[in-house]
């Protein structure tokens, strides 16, 4: 006969040997097996009942004279010392359980962080592949970069923190502060003490005129006045040296705004609203920022230090081989060293059979008026 024991809210299915198995042989059988998996003693005193109804007695009889048949519900009764000591047993066996649990959780975590730790150390020495296209504009890359470097969507970081500190309202704006970072990509300072790479000077901006003041490293005692003025659609740039209070040279460039500024926007970086940098760059260095430098450095009867005129003369005589015969003549007037330079016979020479050898000359013609007067004056 196959029956079902509870204990303690736990079935379990035991099965009497015999048809004619009396309750005797289910006692033995729950004191045997049911009691020791539930942490009791086989000497424990317990009572068995029908469905938990009905306490069953020991007379001798079988369990079918008790009216019990295969597959019904046995319920062992515990004294309730018994039942007491078994919940604090059972409640020891499920703190013991829970402490295990515990334990095997934090072995996991500590196994899946050593895991991800292994994966990560991996993936930075393993090569890597490349994966799937990336849609929309690529990130900003942060990198060192000159003005003259500038791509189409890209710009300098130093432009970008220049811009913002700015808060610049028109394209006048933009370019005056353009401007500064090239004074500054050239070794200029600022002589408004120290000042941060990502600050404009203070009062560089008033109503249509822009005031920056620099000086050099390499041009001890001198200064330079930036002023810029509004005039109409240009901006006029006046660049003044001054070496020991004394003006020296004066620079001037115009430039258009609209070439180098697109229309701003609210919220968009230097490299949406400047255009063409590297022009910029070249223009405001060429024409303002190097001619400040040699000249300082010529009136304090220093060397030069960058262009064609610090090129040795036989360097500068290779150059000037290059050049057509109407650049050389325009670059002899220049100054007294270039005049020297362009005078040398050998490179005459050169021009001469480069462009004029196997040509014949051309024929004199003259007016008949020309030829009547001579013959008037014969």
């Amino acid at each position: 006969m196959k029956l079902r024991v509870r204990i303690n809210r736990h079935t379990s299915r035991v099965e009497v040997p015999g048809e004619a198995a009396g309750l005797k042989e289910l006692t033995d059988i729950v004191r045997e097996t049911i009691l020791s998996s539930q942490g009791l003693s086989a000497d424990s005193h317990f009572s068995l009942s029908l469905n938990g109804s009905t306490l069953l007695t020991d007379s001798g009889q079988t369990l079918s004279s008790c009216g019990i048949v295969s597959g019904d519900l046995i319920c062992v009764v515990l004294p309730e010392s018994t039942a007491e000591s078994d919940g604090s047993a059972a409640a020891r066996t499920t703190g013991d359980s829970d402490n295990q649990n515990q334990q095997v959780q934090q072995v996991q975590q500590v196994q899946q962080a050593a895991t991800t730790s292994n994966q990560s150390s991996s993936s930075r020495l393993a090569p890597t592949v490349p994966g799937p296209e990336r849609t929309g504009p690529p990130p900003p890359r942060w990198e060192p970069m000159l003005c003259s470097e500038a791509e189409d969507g890209r710009a300098p970081a130093s432009l970008e923190l220049l811009l913002h500190s700015a808060q610049t309202s028109s394209p006048s704006d933009a370019v005056v502060v353009a401007g500064h970072l090239l004074m500054l990509e050239t070794g200029f300072v600022p002589q408004a003490g120290e000042l941060k790479a990502s600050e404009m000077p203070a009062g560089w901006r008033s109503p249509g005129v822009y005031k920056l003041q620099y000086t050099h490293p390499l041009c001890e005692g001198s200064g330079a006045l930036v002023v810029s003025v509004c005039m109409g659609a240009v901006l006029v740039i006046n660049a003044t040296l001054k070496v020991n209070e004394t003006v020296d040279a004066v620079r001037k460039l115009c430039v258009n705004p609209s070439s180098y500024v697109t229309d701003q926007q609210p919220g968009k970086g230097a490299a949406a609203i400047y255009r063409d940098l590297r022009k910029l760059s070249r223009v405001f260095k060429d024409q303002l920022a190097y001619p400040l430098i040699a000249a300082a450095r010529d009136a304090v009867a220093l060397p030069v230090l960058f262009g064609l005129a610090a090129l040795p003369p036989e360097l500068v005589l290779r150059v000037l081989r290059l050049l057509d015969v109407r650049s050389v003549v325009r670059l002899s007037a220049v100054c007294r060293r270039f005049a020297v330079s362009t005078a040398d016979s050998s490179l005459w020479r050169h021009l001469y059979r480069r462009d004029f050898s196997g040509e014949e000359p051309a024929p004199i013609i003259r007016s008949p008026s020309i030829n009547k007067r001579s013959m008037d004056d014969q």
